[in-house]
C-alpha cells in the first residue's frame, strides 16, 4: 500500500486519541486499538447472531404467547427479551401484578409488562435482493486513476485500494479506468 508524504491528523475510532496518520485509510492509532475494535465488532456480531437464532427458534412460541393475558416468567423472558431476575425484582417491588398458582407457577399480566417494555419484534422473511442498477458515466464526468493520484498526491495503489474498499463503480475504456468525479471527491475530501 502506498504511503503519503503528508501527515494527516486523525482521531482513533476506538480510543478517541488524536494521532498522525500515514495513509488516508488509517482508522486506529495503534495495533492494540485495531485489535480491540476487531474483538468488539466480532463480539457484537456473535451477540446479534445469537439473538436472531433465539428469535427464529421461538417464533411459533412467541405468536401463541402474545394472545394470552397471563404468561409465565420464562415466557416473559422470551417475549420481551429481559432477564428473569428483572421480572422477579419488578414483581417484588409491586410494579408488575403477579399471581402465584403454586411452586414454579407464577403468572404475570402481559399487558402490564407491555406497558413497561416493548415486545420483541417477530423475525421477518428477508426480502429478495434487487439487482443493482449499473450507472453510466460519461468520460467527461470521470477521473482516471492517474488523475486522482496526481490531484490528491497519493500513490496509484492507494487510489485503487480506496476505490475497491468504498465500492466506487469504475469503467474501463481501452487502457484507461474511469471513476466518477463526484464520488471520488466525496471520499478524498473527507480524508
Amino acid at each position: 500500500m502506498g504511503v503519503s508524504k503528508l501527515k494527516l491528523p486523525k482521531v482513533c475510532e476506538h480510543c478517541g486519541k488524536t494521532f498522525e496518520a500515514k495513509t488516508i485509510n488509517t482508522r486506529f492509532c495503534s495495533d492494540a486499538c485495531n485489535n480491540a475494535s476487531l474483538r468488539m465488532r466480532k463480539k457484537e456480531a456473535l451477540e446479534a447472531e445469537r439473538k436472531q437464532q433465539i428469535l427464529q427458534e421461538s417464533a411459533a412460541a412467541i405468536a401463541t404467547i402474545q394472545t394470552r393475558p397471563y404468561i409465565s416468567i420464562a415466557e416473559a423472558v422470551v417475549l420481551f427479551g429481559i432477564s428473569k431476575d428483572t421480572i422477579r425484582r419488578l414483581i417484588k417491588a409491586g410494579k408488575i401484578p403477579a399471581v402465584n398458582l403454586g411452586e414454579r407457577l407464577t403468572r404475570v399480566s402481559r399487558t402490564h409488562i407491555e406497558a413497561m417494555f416493548t415486545a420483541v419484534a417477530m423475525p421477518e422473511e428477508k426480502p429478495q435482493k434487487q439487482q443493482p442498477v449499473k450507472l453510466q458515466y460519461e468520460p467527461s464526468e470521470c477521473y482516471t486513476i492517474n488523475e486522482i493520484s496526481e490531484k490528491y498526491g497519493v500513490s496509484l495503489s492507494t487510489v485503487s485500494g480506496t476505490i475497491r474498499r468504498n465500492s466506487i463503480p469504475k469503467r474501463q475504456v481501452g487502457k484507461f479506468v474511469y471513476v466518477p468525479k463526484e464520488q471520488v471527491d466525496k471520499i478524498f475530501a473527507r480524508k
